[in-house]
């Protein structure tokens, strides 16, 4: 199970007790981990090398993260100055993944090698131009010809944009492995929950993106356990992708035959519309198999309504003039739940529509009810509940060693690599000097 607890840690402490509860019931007992940037649990590494397999992986990561923090640039796909700093980023993170079998593919490390002067860092780049070649030439050819305006204009809004994830709590949670993000692998199977802080959402959400991205295409493959992934506040991060194979809509159109259920909670459709987009969000509304919803208004509850379709309705009048009374009866055909319903419903209250399998028909799809809750027997079981424990200290003086350390490893893999060109003549031809 995956729980992303946009509120941490709300739902995190109900996912964790009864995790408690009923993990015995498992064949392998899975094991329940928590990642949270402002009190450390434990420590993953969303670009593991091991689950990068080819350089689209890095395409797909770069774009997330860059997207994730320019949410203006999700209408601007294709646009030169978006699609240059996601080029730029992708290049950075497949040489790490090359670089001595991904020893420093980390995005704390990325981090850091995307800041080096372009003297050095091109010429390290071009040691992998079999893989990278494309994608860092158009920038070397700019430095070289002196256009350092265009240049600056490609690489600096990546840099700028990404120097926000300088942090030393973001570094050492991103820069460790104590698990990975399979959370269905029926060998080591997992109940993994991602905590954001909504004062701190415009960075969280970035990275919580990148984590999400790279699960969601770890647990959706053939021969895995079932398992759930549950988002809470699901537009404060951004899960892209150009087609029905990939994002969040990719998920929730072919994972359900793979056995994941995927439970998106939205305020409204028009925070899912200003962020991902008319089109995707319509998109993402329209191929859920499952809706519930209280209270909505507007285009939300008018959308909802067509969904929910027409039904025959009995009507009745009743005309009264001085000689006789009259009653007629007429059938038409309604709305199942009216717009106006649907703005008015009160706590409590859910409309929705469910799907059914061929061999369990659900004759009723469509339902207008009120939630009936034992609300003492919520309280004494949350009364009962235990916090989740962590599993070390953590001192500040480790965050920061590791956080050195990072730069230290960058500053050191550059030496080694200029050292390396300078000192043999056929990498020669890697060196870069920009004409004044």
């Amino acid at each position: 199970m995956f729980v992303y607890d946009f509120k941490f840690p709300d739902l995190s402490v109900i996912a964790y007790n009864h995790f408690l509860k009923y993990k015995h019931c498992y064949k392998v007992e899975p094991k329940f981990y928590v990642i949270d940037f402002d009190t450390i649990y434990h420590r993953c590494n969303p670009l593991d090398p091991e689950s990068m397999t080819d350089i689209t992986d890095a395409t797909e990561s770069s774009r997330t993260i860059m997207l994730g923090l320019n949410r203006e640039w999700i209408k601007k796909a294709g646009d030169f100055f978006v699609e240059s700093p996601i080029n730029f980023l992708t290049a950075i993170i497949w040489f790490l993944r090359k670089y001595k079998d991904g020893k420093y593919c980390t995005l704390p490390h990325c981090i850091e090698l995307m800041m080096v002067p372009y003297d050095q860092l091109f010429p390290v780049l071009r040691t992998e131009e079999d893989s990278i070649g494309p994608l860092v030439n158009p920038f070397v050819n700019a430095y070289i010809n002196g256009a350092m305006e265009q240049l600056e204009g490609q690489i600096a809004s990546a840099k700028i944009t990404i120097a926000r994830l300088v942090s030393p709590m973001l570094y050492y949670v991103m820069s460790g492995n104590d698990f990975t993000l399979d959370v269905n692998n029926p060998n080591d199977p997992k109940v993994v929950c991602l905590g954001n802080n909504p004062q701190k959402t415009q960075v969280y959400g970035a990275v919580i993106s990148l984590y999400v991205s790279r699960m969601l295409k770890l647990v959706n493959q053939k021969d895995k356990l079932k398992c759930s992934l549950l988002f809470d506040e699901f537009p404060t991060i951004y899960i892209g992708g150009g087609g029905a194979g990939s994002g969040i809509q990719g998920t929730i159109a072919t994972a359900r035959g793979n056995k994941v259920s995927t439970v998106l909670a939205v305020q409204d459709i028009s925070q899912m519309r200003n962020d991902y987009g008319k089109e995707v969000a319509d998109v993402i509304f329209n191929i859920v198999g499952n809706i519930i919803s209280g209270q909505v208004v507007g285009d939300t509850a008018k959308t909802l309504s067509e969904r929910f379709g027409r039904i025959m309705q009995e009507r009745e009048s009743l005309s009264i003039n001085a000689s006789d009374t009259s009653v007629s009866k007429s059938t038409q055909l309604e709305s199942a739940v009216p717009a106006s319903t649907i703005s008015n419903l009160s706590s409590g209250e859910f409309v929705g529509a469910v799907a059914d399998n061929p061999d369990q028909k659900i004759p009723q799809k469509i339902f207008h009810c009120e939630i009936m809750n034992d609300h003492d027997g919520i309280a004494a079981e949350e009364k009962d509940y235990v916090p989740i424990p962590k599993p070390r200290k953590v001192t500040p003086e480790e965050i920061q060693d590791n956080y050195q350390r990072i730069k230290d490893e960058i500053a050191s893999l550059i030496d080694e690599e200029m050292e390396r060109i300078y000192n043999d003549p056929e990498l020669a031809h890697l060196l870069v000097s920009r004409d004044e």
